[in-house]
């Protein structure tokens, strides 16, 4: 019975000592997790709010930085280089009015949310002026896939922008800035293209085009701004404090009624956002699967969210009313309710044609654009490669004179000083660099002649350059 007991004892110790690692190891993995994610510490108030205010005007080298800079991107969009859209938005100053915007939500800053508010008005008025003014000259005007791709948001555009305003205003409030996060966020946002191609539909009279890239740079200002917003308040940054405290609370509510504003305005937009994106996916579901259990060929299909409906274009085989009937049913099945089916065939021969040539431009043009950056790029490698060339034909020229004399020294023990320079020699024909040096011996040394061959031996071996040429000093 005594032993049973001891093993019982035994047992509840074990246990103990188990619950008790297991404690620890918790308490731990916790600290760690806090440690890991904890965006409090480093973080500099103060500094944080002088920088983003720092960077809310728009005024001398920062307007004319602004106008060139889309210049530069409205000229990327044009020739679809995305590497000359990046180098734009790396210098663009647009990100500063909205990063006050909620700030000065996030602090009851009334004075920055209206000095924010200007300045964002006139660097959008400022760009779109420029993009419209560029693509006003008709030998810019074509539709370029770059131009085209920032014409409509999806729900991708609202993540990037909120994922990308959080980890700028993160960055930002670091004692140590981060550069080149705030760089990469500059580029991930991509503020300025919508800008320009607002500017582009402004120019050719496309209000599509202009409605579809505004509402895409809203879209981005929107949950930067948000973003901003919701760092600073779990931050805790100082709140603005007024003397006057009905005025103070008067702002407050005033901040309080903006910020719901926006961040219900948000939530809407994501969700319509989210709508659209989802049926367009349903969307293509429903015409893969049409076209595999039909056999059709299907050339072209364009899906309208706004009219809901889909519109197919079939080459070959043809769909009868029986097969539409069908189909046109099943569209429940797929999620996309109270849509209609526009199947466009054969016998609308000059229209099918349209739609065949449009293609067809469209790929050519394409072609075009890749055979002329594959040109760029050869000639680019061209010239890396005569550079290099041209470099270490420059390096093999170099004389190591440091570890040369050093050499020299440990060697010759009678070596006092030793000179170096290098002399261009012509006979008119054809102009060489001839390496000169210069010797001087210890004045224990009598017989130098001998010793003068022997080391001018030892460089022409050393530098592996019979064109050498030993002075005595």
């Amino acid at each position: 019975m005594t032993a049973q007991n001891e093993n019982d004892q035994e047992l509840e110790n074990k246990k103990k000592v188990v619950q008790e690692e297991f404690k620890g190891f918790f308490t731990a993995f916790k600290t760690f997790l806090s440690d890991l994610l904890n965006i409090r510490e480093d973080t500099d108030k103060e500094l944080t709010i002088t920088k983003i205010k720092a960077g809310i005007a728009v005024k001398s080298h920062n307007a004319w930085v602004l106008i060139f800079s889309i210049f530069i991107a409205s000229i990327g969009l044009n020739v679809s280089s995305t590497a000359v859209v990046i180098g734009a938005m790396l210098v663009s100053p647009l990100m500063g009015p909205i990063l006050g915007l909620g700030l000065s939500i996030g602090i009851n800053d009334i004075d920055t949310l209206r000095r924010s508010l200007i300045n964002l008005g006139v660097m959008v008025g400022l760009s779109i002026t420029t993009s419209f003014l560029f693509f006003s000259i008709p030998l810019f005007q074509d539709a370029t896939p770059e131009i085209i791709a920032r014409t409509a948001p999806d729900v991708r555009d609202v993540l990037i922008a909120l994922a990308g305003g959080l980890a700028l205003i993160i960055a930002l409030s670091r004692r140590t800035e981060m550069t080149n996060t705030i760089a990469g966020i500059a580029i991930a946002t991509a503020l300025m293209p919508p800008l320009c191609t607002a500017g582009y539909g402004l120019a050719t009279w496309n209000f599509k085009y202009f409605g579809g890239a505004m509402f895409l740079f809203l879209i981005n200002a929107i949950f930067i701004a948000l973003a901003t917003f919701a760092v600073v308040k779990f931050l805790r940054f100082p709140v603005v404090k007024y003397i006057n405290q009905a005025k103070r609370k008067r702002i407050a509510q005033l901040v309080g009624f903006i910020a719901t504003i926006i961040i219900s305005f948000s939530i809407y937009q994501f969700y319509l956002l989210f709508q659209e994106n989802q049926y367009k996916l349903n969307a293509e579901h429903f015409i893969s699967e049409l076209q595999e259990k039909t056999g059709a060929g299907i050339i072209s299909t364009t899906v309208n969210y706004d009219q809901k409906s889909i519109k197919i274009v079939v080459l070959g085989t043809n769909i009868d009313e029986v097969q539409k009937k069908i189909w046109s049913n099943k569209m429940d099945e797929f999620s996309i309710p109270n849509s209609s089916l526009i199947i466009q065939q054969d016998d609308k021969t000059s229209l099918l044609q349209d739609e065949i040539n449009t293609i067809k431009n469209s790929y050519v043009k394409n072609q075009n654009l890749i055979a002329s950056k594959d040109e760029i790029i050869l000639q680019k490698e061209a010239l890396i490669i005569e550079k290099e060339h041209q470099l270490q034909q420059l390096y093999k020229k170099q004389i190591p004179f440091v570890q040369l004399s050093q050499e020299a020294r440990i060697i010759y023990a009678g070596l006092d000083k030793l000179s170096y320079a290098s002399k261009l020699e012509t006979n008119f024909s054809s102009i060489d660099t001839v390496a000169v040096f210069e010797v001087k011996w210890n004045d224990s040394i009598k017989n130098t002649k001998q010793l003068n061959i022997k080391f001018k031996n030892w460089l022409q071996t050393r530098l592996n350059n019979s064109k050498i040429e030993l002075l005595n000093k």
